[in-house]
């Protein structure tokens, strides 16, 4: 079934009439943003992580992607959009201090790759927590291969506030636990989000093209847009298509997770993470006693499985993210397919977090029915068209069995989103109704969206996806460098990052048990 559009709206009204709108506007947002460092000409770093940055392990706000080389900035949960990019330039301007001539690539796609050999694997020291989150990145290369997991993205955290929960819970009339119907509306906020996740892309994507080095060993079916560079002439992000991070992929084993609710969904991960893979056994998992992954299973550990949208809890320690969602349930969404906005220093802007914040609002409050495999299907399909040919003029994406254009679809769930955005705005005319007329623009005029302009800037400098990339790179290198942190706030991160390192030296110093032991009692966790 499609989503009911008009149902959102009816239950937003009928919360307006019985509880407070401003609990609406108290919502909980978090980045985190994930940036490759790169030398002068564009390739990926061999140095380790700065010592200025802290522990990877244990700094709450800067660390260690896939890479060695690959930062994850971080920001904490905060009361809005504007406090959460506040926070993240901050990061920025601090890493910045710490790059030397080093620099932050600016899209998600990467460059100047030099095989496998030339990516290294992230490291966090000799303690077992520390060793388990390496050998779990080295199984990823030899399953997946180094260079797909060096594509950067941004994700984008939300929740509501827990006043506006115990509202709609009384409004609803519901009488179980607080928490499982928490549970239950977020699971239907992120099959809504399925539904008409291609948005995202359409809107906001922004890799296009991609360097001919990211196929180093192996032939590609892109076109050519010169002599370096492959692209798509109408695509919106390769990265969300059939070279990078894809539904596709998901299936390429038998993981399918069932979003029907937070119990189907936990259940489907960890029959993957329990069910061994004869693909993955032919790899080894302990060989002449070095680890090349952590099991030869479907999935090594729940972050394993990719998908765009993911309900997350508040995990304690080392425990497994399934077992804390059975625990205590859902609290937050991360919404993961944002590639990086190659035109905006930080990564993302205060455009696309106003949109996000209504969007999500908006497909919390539509019903939101099972997904059937036939809409699975039609899901995963209207995904990879949009990455791949989003702005062809016509495109035609699958709906309820019917075939309609994009621009229509797009158009009639924009129009649904205006009372969330007035909601957002506190009246007409704020920055969540400008935000949503922009994105009505770029469905007018797909020349408008990111990837476009990306493109268009390529052909007006005459320049190929390296050149623009590291162009962008410098440019934002400079905005950072022209705007040092206040001397308090850089003592502030400075004590963050001394802290991070003495809790890992804490964390090795009483590390006293063998790998396999910690391993196995980590997959052995009881909810």
């Amino acid at each position: 079934m499609p989503i009911a559009y008009s149902s959102a709206l009816q239950r937003l009204e009928t919360f307006l009439i019985h509880c407070d709108a401003r609990l609406l506007r108290e919502n909980v947002i978090g980045l985190e943003k994930e940036a490759l460092r790169v030398r002068p000409d564009g390739g990926i770093s061999r140095a380790p992580h700065p010592q200025a940055f802290g522990s990877a392990l244990t700094h709450p706000y800067i660390t260690t992607d896939y890479s060695e080389a690959l930062l994850e900035l971080i920001t904490p949960p905060c009361s809005g959009g504007e406090p959460a990019l506040e926070f993240l330039c901050d990061i920025h301007r601090y890493v910045y201090d710490g790059l030397g001539e080093e620099s932050l690539w600016a899209t998600s796609m990467p460059c100047v790759l030099n095989g496998e050999a030339g990516i290294p694997v992230a490291e966090y020291g000799p303690s077992n927590p520390g060793r388990m989150k390496h050998i779990y990145r080295i199984g990823l290369g030899l399953r997946y291969g180094r260079v797909m997991q060096v594509i950067s993205g941004v994700h984008f955290n939300f929740s509501i506030s827990d006043e506006a929960w115990q509202a709609l819970h009384a409004l609803d009339g519901e009488r179980g636990p607080l928490q499982d119907f928490i549970s239950s509306r977020y699971m239907g906020l992120i099959r809504n989000l399925q539904r008409i996740g291609w948005l995202v892309p359409y809107l906001f994507g922004a890799s296009p093209a991609v360097c001919e080095s990211f196929f180093v060993g192996r032939s590609s079916s892109l076109p050519r847009f010169d002599e370096h560079t492959h692209y798509e002439p109408y695509a919106t992000s390769l990265r969300m298509g059939d070279i990078g991070y894809t539904n596709a992929k998901e299936g390429e084993n038998g993981i399918k997770a069932n979003y029907d609710s937070l119990t189907s969904y936990i259940d489907s991960l960890e029959c993957a993470i329990s069910t061994p893979c004869a693909r993955y056994a032919r790899i080894g998992v302990k060989v002449d006693g070095e680890y090349r992954q952590l099991n030869d299973h479907l999935l090594q550990i729940e972050n394993e499985y990719y998908s765009t949208i993911r309900p997350k809890p508040l995990p304690q320690d080392d425990e497994r993210p399934t077992v804390a969602l059975r625990r205590r349930g859902v609290r937050y969404v991360e919404l993961r397919s944002l590639d990086v906005n190659a035109f905006d220093p930080l990564g993302v802007s205060r455009e696309q977090l106003h949109f996000l914040e209504a969007l999500l609002l908006f497909c919390l409050f539509a019903e939101s029915p099972p997904i059937s495999v036939t809409e699975r299907e039609a899901i995963d399909l209207n995904f990879t068209r949009v990455a791949h040919r989003g702005r062809e003029p016509g495109l035609k994406l699958q709906e309820n069995g019917n075939e309609r254009t994009l621009t229509d679809w797009a158009r009639e769930v924009l129009e649904s989103m205006q009372g969330f955005c007035e909601l957002l705005d506190n009246g007409s005319g704020g920055d969540y109704c400008r935000s949503l007329a922009q994105q009505h623009d770029k469905v007018r005029d797909p020349e408008t969206t990111p990837s476009a302009r990306m493109l268009a800037e390529m052909r007006g400098h005459g320049e190929g996806f390296h050149a623009f990339a590291r162009r962008q790179s410098l440019k934002h290198r400079d905005f950072f460098l022209s705007r040092p942190l206040a001397p308090q706030r850089r003592a502030e991160f400075e004590a963050m990052a001394r802290d991070s390192l003495e809790r890992q030296q804490a964390i090795e110093a009483a590390d006293d048990g063998d790998l396999d032991s910690y391993i196995q009692s980590y997959f052995t966790q009881q909810a």
